[in-house]
Parts: structure tokens; C-alpha cells; sequence
């Protein structure tokens, strides 16, 4: 049935996928909180997900496609990913702290790994790679707008996260995922996005939020979308190519 779709209708396949995964894990951490173990059905769920985009990938030799390949950028000219590694230390800039039990702490871990995966592959993957055939510009704009816009949804999902938290989530969302799409055109390559991705929010299981203020999420959401926009100034210009994104 999923091939029969994915034929059919690429763009398609990649929104309903979307939906699975927006509603799925949403779902799944209310659940988990219902039970009183934090992430103990989202773990379940999102490895699940994740095994079955893998499985479909491998079966169909969509590997490459979807960036499961090296780059073909030498990581010199990336910089050796030195901003993609700034950006994953950001929530342990203000000291770390054990904030949850040892099994809910591994639970978490695993459950973002799984989800840096899932939301690469789906945003950057399938919705990047059904609408890039016509029209690039516009694809990197959707691709990037609604991965940030996702977010909303820990409004409502149970997640504690007030509007400050949740509004700066979804403004450097935006940004990183404009960086993490820019990366996939050029490189034609998903790991180092799907490295940061998963290793930034499995980090913030240790975030110090007793540190925490407004200020300091103003800072870093801030300092997230800087690294972000100018590193992907930096990618854009690499070799003189200014007109690969145009339409």
C-alpha cells in the first residue's frame, strides 16, 4: 500500500506521513505521561515509525535519494560542521542537571534519536524531494516553514511548554530547518542534519532548568537561528554557486 501511494502521489505520501508522525507522537507522549513514565510509549512508537520508513527505504534503494549516503562535499569546505556542533550543545550552555529517573532519562534519549530521524527524513526527505522537482525555491521555503510550524503542537500536547518557550521553538525551527534543507541540496546528504538533529534534542533531557530564564531563551533561540542563517549564507556561496536554487 505504501508503494502504491508513493507512486501515485509523492507529495501526498509525504503529508500523510507528516500527519502520522505530528498526531502519532503527540499521542504517544500524552499516553506516556498518563501512565506516569515519561516517554515510555513515545520510545515504542517512534522506533516503530522510524523501522518502518528504514525498512521501506532499503526495500525500494531509496537510500540515496533520501540522503543516507555520504556527502559530496569534502567536510573541509562544510567547515568540518563546526556550527552544526555548536548547535547541538546549546542546551547544556547553562550547566546540566539530571531531571528525570534513570529508565525515563534512557527512554527520552532514545525516543529523540529516533525522532532527529523521523523529522529529517519526512520534512527534508519526502516533502523536500516530492515539490523540489518543480520548483526548488518554493520547496526549501515549504520544507523549512512547515517543520518549524510542527512545533505549535506543544501547545496543546501536554509537553509544559508555555507560549515564550514554544514561540522561539517554532521561530529557530524555521531557520534550522532552512539550514538542514540547504544542507541536503548541496551535499546531497542527510547524516550530518540527522546527527545534529537527534544529539540537539536528546541533550535536552540534561538542559539545567533551574538556569533557565526568558532572557537566556531569547539568547539561545537567538543564537540557534544566527548559527543558522549564517551558516547557511556560508553553504549557499560554496564554489561560486549563487543560481543552484533557482528555480
Amino acid at each position: 500500500m505504501m508503494n502504491r501511494l508513493y507512486k501515485k502521489n509523492e507529495l501526498l505520501f509525504s503529508l500523510i506521513w507528516i500527519a502520522i508522525y505530528v498526531f502519532g507522537l503527540s499521542a504517544a507522549d500524552n499516553l506516556s505521561k498518563t501512565l506516569g513514565m515519561e516517554k515510555i510509549i513515545t520510545v515504542v512508537v517512534s522506533i516503530l515509525l522510524s523501522a518502518i520508513l528504514f525498512i521501506w527505504m532499503q526495500n525500494n534503494n531509496l537510500f540515496r535519494k533520501y540522503g543516507l549516503c555520504r556527502s559530496q562535499i569534502p567536510a573541509s569546505k562544510m567547515l568540518y560542521y563546526i556550527p552544526l556542533i555548536l548547535m547541538m550543545s546549546v542546551n547544556l550552555w547553562y550547566g546540566a542537571s539530571m531531571n528525570l529517573s534513570i529508565a525515563e532519562t534512557v527512554f527520552y534519549i532514545i525516543s529523540m534519536l529516533a525522532v532527529g530521524f523521523l523529522e529529517e527524513i519526512i520534512f527534508r526527505g519526502l516533502l523536500f524531494q516530492a515539490m523540489c522537482k518543480d520548483r526548488v525555491k518554493m520547496a526549501v521555503i515549504v520544507s523549512s516553514i512547515t517543520f518549524g510550524m510542527g512545533h505549535i503542537v506543544n501547545l496543546i500536547n501536554g509537553s509544559g511548554a508555555d507560549l515564550l518557550s514554544n514561540v522561539l521553538q517554532v521561530g529557530y525551527a524555521i531557520a534550522a530547518g532552512f539550514l538542514f534543507t540547504v544542507i541536503f541540496f548541496k551535499t546531497k546528504s542527510l547524516l550530518a542534519c540527522i546527527g545534529t538533529h537527534s544529539v540537539l534534542n536528546a541533550l535536552s533531557v540534561f538542559g539545567n532548568e533551574t538556569a533557565m530564564t526568558a532572557g537566556k531563551e531569547i539568547i539561545s533561540a537567538a543564537a540557534l537561528a544566527g548559527i543558522s542563517i549564517l551558516y547557511t549564507i556560508y553553504i549557499l556561496k560554496l564554489d561560486g554557486n549563487r543560481s543552484g536554487m533557482e528555480d
